[in-house]
């Protein structure tokens, strides 16, 4: 009795002031991810349940399916989300591209160069684009919530050399997965594309078959890749893992506006709690790594700019392969120079 009273009390003063009125689950929003516990989307997940759940003072009840419960791939996973089997899925840009093929562009290299820029771009007017996108291309029954991040950023890492610029990575046989852009960004830089599926990584490294990938550290810190031999690691910082949060449009909609903006601002709080997770997460990758015996090295400014000159055949045919890619492309740059500009300024007026 008293732990539920101060349930009751916390639910009122977090809804002080509200509008929102209702007192039973009125809504169930059925939320579904194909990763584990130990994963940034499952801390974004529960913060989100935690948040809608509280301020809809229960009108609206989140159940979490972890892992392939509900669906198995990106394909099935968003066609559920279509029919509204499922309510709301995270895909990652790759799980989402035979669907929405321009959600790739968060896969081109080199264009957002830190957290404080891309957070700043995915909370702005890019992300509305690509749910606006989107929406267009499944007849209005997937929408685009919001882009949060899984596993930080990706950096090149293999078993036979330090790689200090693209000429080093000269080749080098990197592991891709079965998608033309990641393989077109390994050809230009010189290496050979080996498009291996994830559970076959370890044994592929530790054979030969492949002799570097292009993951974030803790992923390669999970799997043990450095038990397969996965010890020179550069941070070239080249994609930003963004992760594609998809709602039912439907659902959404057919909630009163004030039930809509606990949903929002839920997602919101997903967002910042899936940012924050890989920033911290990864320390103890990186001194994991190093204590293991790895390799880890950070490009000069020089350096980058060489990896960057070396990668941008990719934008050009991203923008002639891709349907919708000049667009999404022209949205991203331009929200990049945007945000670029906005944090010199800030930072001209801070060091003063």
């Amino acid at each position: 009795m008293f732990r539920t009273s101060i349930r009751t009390l916390a639910a009122a003063a977090i809804l002080a002031g509200s509008t929102v009125a209702a007192t039973a689950a009125d809504y169930t929003l059925r939320a579904t991810a194909n990763s584990n516990e130990n994963d940034e989307d499952y801390d974004g997940l529960v913060v989100f349940k935690n948040y809608v759940e509280s301020a809809s003072n229960g009108a609206i009840e989140v159940e979490l399916f972890i892992g392939t419960q509900l669906c198995g791939n990106g394909a099935e996973c968003l066609q559920g989300v279509a029919d509204g089997s499922i309510d709301i899925y995270i895909s990652t840009s790759g799980g989402a591209a035979g669907i929405f093929p321009y959600v790739q562009v968060l896969d081109l290299p080199y264009l957002m160069t830190s957290d404080r820029i891309a957070e700043a771009v995915l909370q702005g007017d890019f992300t509305r684009k690509m749910r606006e996108m989107a929406l267009a291309d499944s007849d209005n029954t997937i929408r685009l919530m919001t882009i949060g991040n899984t596993g930080g950023w990706r950096n090149f890492a293999n078993t036979q050399r330090r790689v200090q610029g693209p000429d080093d990575l000269a080749g080098l046989k990197i592991r891709t997965v079965v998608a033309d852009l990641p393989q077109e960004l390994v050809r230009a830089l010189g290496a050979s594309p080996t498009p291996i599926p994830w559970p076959e990584l370890f044994t592929s490294l530790q054979t030969g078959v492949v002799e570097g990938s292009k993951n974030g550290i803790t992923d390669i810190m999970g799997m043990k890749f450095p038990d397969a031999g996965l010890q020179y690691m550069t941070l070239d910082g080249h994609a930003y893992m963004g992760a594609l949060w998809w709602m039912n449009n439907a659902k959404f909609m057919e909630m009163p506006d004030e039930l809509k903006m606990v949903v929002n601002d839920g997602f919101y709080a997903l967002q910042q709690a899936t940012f924050a997770s890989p920033k911290r997460k990864s320390i103890q990758a990186y001194e994991d790594f190093v204590a293991g015996g790895g390799d880890l090295y950070v490009p000069t400014p020089e350096e980058k700019a060489a990896f960057k000159e070396a990668a941008a055949p990719v934008y050009d045919w991203f923008k002639a392969n891709v349907d919708g890619g000049e667009e999404i492309f022209t949205a991203l740059t331009e929200a990049v120079a945007e945000v670029e500009a906005e944090i010199a300024e800030a930072n001209a007026m801070d060091l003063k």
